[in-house]
């Protein structure tokens, strides 16, 4: 049986600080095909190079993946600082209305960190540049040194929403999750559903309240270690049932196929 396709949005990179390339983590791409059971196809997110309605024909789900550069606060009606970061503009260009046209059509798709904070903003939501930086937050960055393990280890719990959809998926209250982010939600956009919290009270996990497919989306790594990690593993499945089931009413014609 043909997997169902699932769009891995990547970053601009730059290879030795020199040579220009779309980047994917490999453990993303490990996460898709090995847990969701999805074939990976990591996009060039670049409107000069693809458009939303092509990448809506031609993928099932798509995965909104970490990575280094931030929203622009211009996406939220902020000024830029050097608080904010790092920029991807063309990764910005892509990702914000290729979430509101899956919210739309029900098309699902998984969002992880900047993923995550993209789906914030793409619903009219805003961001913080710094969480360590507020009163009373912890520090949610990557730890400068390890080893890989280190930087992805467990770090904090994250407490759910009794009843809601996370709390059902992962058969219980409280998960212990890792955490390598800087920026945070600040308030929350349209129909965005807070039903994560980390214990200093920074969103975690969030979803889209009344959308037909599977919008969920959380702040820390689920993609490392993915087909082990008890938390990691339930939320992989479940995105990769969702991009069969898209799969299966495209080909049965139940869905419309056009943005």
């Amino acid at each position: 049986m043909t997997r169902p396709i699932v769009g891995i949005i990547g970053n601009s990179h730059l290879i030795n600080d020199q040579y220009p390339a779309h980047a994917g983590g490999a453990m993303n791409s490990a996460a898709v095909a090995q847990v969701s059971n999805c074939l990976p196809l990591l996009i060039p997110a670049d409107p000069a190079l693809v458009s939303v309605p092509e990448l809506l024909e031609a993928c099932d789900g798509f995965l909104l993946t970490g990575g280094r550069p931030n929203v622009h606060p211009e996406e939220y009606g902020e000024d830029y600082t050097e608080a904010h970061g790092a920029m991807d503009r063309a990764r910005d260009a892509i990702a914000l209305p290729l979430v509101r046209a899956c919210v739309e059509r029900g098309q699902p798709f998984l969002g992880i960190c900047r993923g995550f904070q993209e789906v914030n903003v793409a619903m009219g939501g805003t961001l913080y540049p710094e969480i360590r930086d507020l009163p009373g937050r912890m520090n949610h960055r990557m730890p400068p040194d390890g080893t890989l393990e280190e930087k992805f280890a467990l770090r904090h719990c994250v407490t759910l929403t009794e009843g809601g959809v996370f709390h059902k998926l992962f058969g219980a209250a409280k998960v212990m999750t890792n955490t390598l982010h800087g920026q945070g939600i600040k308030t929350p956009g349209k129909h965005v559903v807070v039903e994560g919290l980390a214990p200093d009270g920074t969103p975690e996990a969030i979803c889209i309240e009344g959308a037909a497919g599977f919008t969920l989306s959380v702040q820390w790594h689920p993609e490392w270690d993915a087909a082990n990690d008890p938390v990691s593993r339930p939320l992989f499945e479940a995105f990769g049932d969702a991009a069969r089931d898209w799969a299966g009413s495209r080909q049965s014609g139940r869905i419309l196929t056009s943005a």
